[in-house]
């Protein structure tokens, strides 16, 4: 008998029940084996972007159209490889290189190739030396670490952040504890920007600040500010001691011209501005999933800028170590052929080009069906999206009745539409927009 009550111990608690307790520090009878100990960690809500692709491959619907997320897509609505990206992997392939870990600073290669992008061939800030460059994980990844480096090294400053913005800035900010607030940015009035409330909320701001803006092709809106403006924006933050932090998705994708896209983080820097920019290389090299980019943080003096790359190295080895190499490799070889950039910028062009098209045709598509209202902001904006001001409630109809899957703050991205489906789209607009 004795035997027996050894081995018929409770499942619940089971053997040794009591050694478990005391390594928790808690009685034997509060510690249970069975079931999860995260079983109280609560359901995240669906992202907000990447939720509208996994609602769209769900749907049954045989006329559904994705205008979620930022991709790019052909007339036929696939994904588009870029001839210069197989040529470039030919090359690659035929030269041979092999597959060792990067530098936890990445590529050298794509690491001049990528700044000089950016800040142009013959910048000073380059030449002397004062860029700090990081390969990082896209801009996503670029952005992570520049907010963990404003975390460590700039305790207590806060990030301006456009209203609206890309979803993932509240997120990368958030999550590194570092403090945001809103900045006026559209004018649903006008479906352009707010100007003035801009420039009074970031001469509101604590001076120091970090401002983050977005280098071309705002996301969402796809509205910029004009040269003009820009200035004067880099005129406040200089006055202020703001630090800009430029996100640059877009360089070339937007108007087709790589150093026109890159105006506005060449202005700043031109005026003796220190500023951070994140660099992308998703959309213009058509990268997606090779996530390519760099963070790149310009400052006043070399040595400033050994500094920074070195702690900028140390957040990067604790978060993936080394960077990818293959998709790196591809853009330092597009970047540093000369017949190959020239294909690249062709094909951008074309890629601009097509999105430029459809905007003109969904444009005039609303305009014959809803004449008594304004669509002109549909070609006034730029880029891969397009606000269209449309509230939650008509979106949802947008989606439940007519199987469009967009965000619900009315963004559409135009990058994902075809022509032969413009008509399609404006009569579910006008649906919408009438009736809900």
């Amino acid at each position: 008998m004795a035997s027996a009550m050894k081995t018929t111990a409770s499942p619940r608690y089971g053997p040794g029940a009591p050694q478990r307790a005391a390594l928790l520090n808690k009685p034997a009878a509060a510690v249970v084996t069975n079931g999860s100990r995260l079983a109280g960690v609560e359901m995240a809500p669906p992202d907000p972007i990447l939720g509208v692709s996994e609602a769209f491959k769900a749907s049954k619907d045989p006329n559904k159209l994705n205008l979620g997320v930022g991709a790019y897509r052909t007339e036929e609505l696939q994904p588009l490889v870029l001839e210069v990206v197989k040529k470039a992997e030919q090359k690659m392939l035929a030269a041979g290189y092999n597959k060792e870990y990067l530098p936890i600073e990445g590529l050298d290669a794509f690491r001049q190739a990528t700044v000089q992008l950016l800040l142009g061939s013959d910048s000073a800030a380059v030449k002397e030396g004062r860029v700090a460059v990081l390969q990082a994980l896209s801009g996503t990844g670029s952005l992570r670490v520049g907010a963990a480096f404003i975390a460590r090294f700039m305790k207590g400053t806060t990030v301006y952040i456009s209203n609206p913005t890309w979803g993932n800035h509240r997120n990368i900010f958030g999550d590194e504890g570092v403090e945001w607030k809103y900045y006026r940015y559209f004018d649903p009035d006008t479906v352009g920007l707010d100007f003035k409330g801009m420039v009074e909320d970031l001469t509101a701001a604590p001076d120091g600040s970090i401002v983050l803006l977005h280098g071309c092709a705002h996301n969402p809106t796809g509205v910029d500010p004009t040269p003009q403006q820009w200035q004067e924006i880099a005129d406040l933050c200089k006055a202020k001691g703001h630090m800009p932090f430029f996100d640059v998705a877009y360089q070339g994708f937007a108007t087709g011209d790589l150093d026109k896209d890159a105006f506005a983080p060449r202005l700043f820097v031109d005026n003796g501005l220190e500023v951070m920019v994140a660099q992308s290389y998703s959309k213009n090299l058509g990268l997606y999933g090779e996530r390519v980019g760099a963070l790149n943080v310009v400052l006043s003096d070399a040595d400033a800028a050994k500094s920074v790359l070195s702690q900028l190295k140390r957040l990067a080895r604790a978060i993936w170590s080394n960077p990818p190499t293959h998709g790196a490799r591809i853009a330092a070889e597009v970047v540093g052929d000369a017949d190959m950039f020239e294909l690249w910028k062709s094909e951008m062009a074309g890629m601009a080009g097509r999105i430029a098209k459809v905007r003109g045709e969904l444009q005039a598509a609303l305009e014959s069906r809803c004449p008594d209202r304004d669509w002109s902001f549909i070609t006034k904006q730029i880029g891969m999206f397009s606000f269209t001001g449309m509230t939650p409630q008509q979106v949802d109809n947008m989606t439940n009745k007519h199987a469009v899957f967009m965000t619900r703050d009315g963004r559409i991205s135009l990058a994902g539409l075809s022509s032969s489906k413009v008509a399609y789209l404006a009569d579910a607009i006008v649906d919408s927009v009438r009736n809900h």
